[in-house]
């Protein structure tokens, strides 16, 4: 199949016009760090230059396999790691302008993209010979006097030949390969479905009275998003987070509240753009791959070569969460349904009132409302926050440059310095929704470090996304608490991403088991609203003053509040995601999506209320990739690690110098070129338990620890 889409498309020689003038073909980029020149490359430019890298990717893998020496960790591991770097290189701009800036023309060329890339990685993978030098280094790897972090990619480079059908017969392979592009396929189709549903939902309101409660900064966004479509006078929403949850937080109008929950609920669900039969055949060809593989799951198979090691480890974990959260989730309905019913209302609380009323009792149970909050967190305010953080904790600084190559005007970008002022990295930020964007919020690389034994090295562009209230004529833009925690979350990836020392670049940075990547961003989050920084950055966009004690004060008795509601939500949905992974379906058997998702939520005993975080037609995590299939979890998972570990700096001091160095010396920069469990044991002096977890979010009921709160898994 490879071969016959590789012939299917004209291809320009490096000779022709076009291949000379591609600037993705330049052997460097003549700007600042080797930014990718965004403004030079046109869509025109991606396939001939993925097809040029795939090409010398082949070539240079031939290198390897026909060398006659016999196998070392140099000439097999290393090269390996050295060859495709126009290949990444291509692939690595591509995805990151497809997903934060895309265009009709770029879908189009995605679907070529994708499946030739699939396919380009399985050839390397199911390459016999190539297979048969990993696996000397496998079988001999004891006796080579490897660094841990070499003996690490040895094994790690084993396994991940198998795990992609290195050991299959050639009819096997050939079956795995169509599986894996037919997969390749569907997810973008996923994401392409789910992309046009989200930008083809509008909520128009043309009576300002519907607005009432609403902070006056959504309105103005909402009036802008009319007049931009040319409905002066009127008010628009969609389904962005910065427009959805605030008019399901503020509107008093219950109506419009439940029109927007419905409208993001059934999302990606009906008409042109439904995604539940692109599910069905998701689930269908990953069983296949899994069985083909010899996995009893998909889940299994997406476990095993992480921590937790098995989906039942993962399971066990996230039912020790979910019952405590459940039960808060009573406890904060009673509280809700108490103060509806004392303002006259008669109906019950159904789900789209709980954002509205946890608000309400907030304010009620701790004088805090969030719009009183937000005109300290304008998001240039809470950027120098995390910058002061890195500086503080890690010893860098962020300096602008403002004439730096960008994909959209939107994008800041910034050169990274140490203490000594040596070059560490770049970092971009990119905060603003658009159409051309899809939701959420990421943090990405548009080029991995590395340090090679013959002193050649490159440090990282790292990048951070995020879809924030725009600002508007008026003001800024003003972050929710929830906006504040999100930056900070992608600016610990960003840590990770921008701080790495290890020499491979497969091991460099977030490279590591997914369920340890989510640590440095999750423990990064209790620095949003700590006292010793947020008094740093935190001031109002209107006055210049600072957080008032009193306002922090609230904040930090409200932290803990709603946690039950978002605990059920992250733990369902985790649940719901490995449950799609068991599903293993007979031939010809009919999956309905709908159905099974009720019948997950009827065996957790999902409350009435509450939905599943994201419901499967809008689950892009697992269904737009296999990035997070079978491992939602490691939010979860991570959080164990992260409350557990921010614990030491809460006993130390959350800018002790020694904890800091101990945190960046020991996670930061060793990425994945060790054992996680190791590395953070290292750091936190034991093995981490759930109960930290559960005592941060409020949700520990029992006065001693429970000794079956431990962590199960790991290596």
């Amino acid at each position: 199949m490879a071969a016959a889409l590789a012939t299917a498309i004209s291809l320009p020689s490096l000779t022709t016009p076009l291949m000379a003038q591609n600037p993705l073909l330049a052997p460097q980029f003549d700007t600042p760090f080797g930014i990718p020149p965004f403004e030079q490359i046109k869509p025109e430019h991606y396939l001939p230059a993925l097809q040029e890298g795939i090409t010398r990717q082949k070539q240079e893998i031939e290198a390897i396999v026909n060398n006659p020496a016999t196998p070392t960790f140099d000439n097999t591991i290393l090269a390996m790691e050295q060859s495709g770097e126009l290949l990444g290189r291509v692939m690595s701009i591509f995805s990151t302008v497809d997903e934060a800036n895309s265009t009709p023309e770029l879908e189009a060329v995605a679907e070529q993209v994708y499946p030739l890339y699939s396919q380009a990685t399985d050839e390397i993978m199911m390459n016999p010979k190539l297979f048969m030098r990993v696996k000397y280094l496998y079988d001999h790897r004891k006796q080579m006097n490897l660094s841990r972090p070499q003996l690490k990619a040895v094994e790690e480079t084993y396994r991940n030949f198998t795990r992609s059908g290195a050991l299959l017969s050639p009819d096997q392979q050939e079956q795995l390969k169509a599986i894996n592009n037919d997969l390749a396929t569907l997810y973008l189709r996923y994401s392409k479905n789910l992309l046009n549903a989200t930008n083809a939902f509008t909520l128009v309101v043309d009576d300002e009275a519907q607005l009432s409660g609403l902070p006056a900064s959504n309105v103005a966004v909402a009036a802008e998003e009319a007049a931009a479509r040319g409905l002066e006078g009127k008010w628009v929403f969609t389904l962005d987070g910065p427009s959805r949850l605030p008019l399901l937080q503020y509107a008093d109008n219950r109506d419009l509240r439940q029109k927007m929950y419905e409208g993001y609920t059934s999302l990606a669900s009906s008409g042109e753009y439904d995604n539940r039969p692109v599910i069905a055949q998701i689930v269908k060809q990953r069983a296949a791959k899994a069985k083909l593989l010899g996995y009893e799951s998909f889940a299994a198979y997406m476990t095993e070569p992480v921590m937790a090691k098995n989906p039942q480890n993962a399971e066990d974990l996230l039912m020790k969460i979910w019952a405590p959260a459940v039960k808060k989730v009573e406890e904060e309905v009673s509280e809700m349904q108490a103060l509806s019913d004392g303002e006259g209302n008669t109906f019950k609380i159904a789900p789209w009132d709980y954002y509205y009323y946890a608000e309400k009792v907030r304010k009620a149970k701790y004088d805090l409302q969030e719009d009183e909050v937000r005109q300290y967190f304008a998001v240039d305010s809470v950027v120098k926050g995390v910058f002061t953080l890195a500086e503080r904790n890690y010893g860098v600084t962020f300096t602008l440059i403002p004439d730096a190559p960008k994909y959209h005007p939107d994008v800041k970008v910034y050169e990274v310095k140490d203490a000594k002022g040596e070059h560490v990295a770049v970092f971009m930020n990119d905060y603003y929704p658009r159409a051309s964007k899809r939701q959420g919020a990421w943090m990405g690389e548009l080029q991995s470090a590395f340090q090679d034994p013959n002193g050649r090295s490159q440090r990282p562009i790292v990048y951070n996304v995020g879809n924030f209230s725009k600002p508007t004529a008026d003001t800024p833009s003003l972050l929710t608490i929830d906006d504040v925690t999100t930056l900070f979350h992608e600016f610990g990836h960003g840590l990770h991403g921008m701080l790495t020392r290890a020499q491979l670049r497969s091991q460099a940075g977030t490279n590591t088991d997914r369920d340890f990547v989510e640590l440095p961003s999750q423990i990064t989050e209790h620095w949003a609203f700590a006292p010793e920084l947020v008094k740093t950055y935190a001031k109002s966009y209107i006055t210049g003053e600072v957080i008032p004690d009193d306002l922090l004060a609230k904040l930090q008795a409200a932290s803990t509040h709603n946690q039950g509601f978002i605990q059920t939500e992250l733990t369902g949905a985790a649940l719901l995601d490995l449950q799609w992974g068991k599903v293993m379906p007979e031939d010809g058997q009919e999956i309905d999506v709908d159905a099974f998702e009720a019948s997950v939520a009827d065996v957790l005993g999902l409350p009435k209320e509450i939905q599943f975080r994201y419901r499967s037609p809008y689950f892009r995590h697992i269904f737009g990739s296999e990035g997070y299939a079978s491992g939602y979890y490691t939010y979860q998972w991570a959080a164990v690690l992260e409350c557990d570990g921010f614990e030491l700096f809460k006993e130390k001091g959350v800018f002790d110098p020694e904890t800091a160095a101990s945190f960046k010396r020991n996670i930061l920069e060793m990425g994945g070129s060790e054992d996680p469990m190791e590395i953070y044991v290292r750091f936190r002096g034991h093995e981490p338990q759930v109960e930290a977890l559960l005592r941060d979010r409020g949700l520990l009921t029992e006065p001693e620890p429970d000794p079956d709160l431990h962590m199960q898994g790991g290596k």
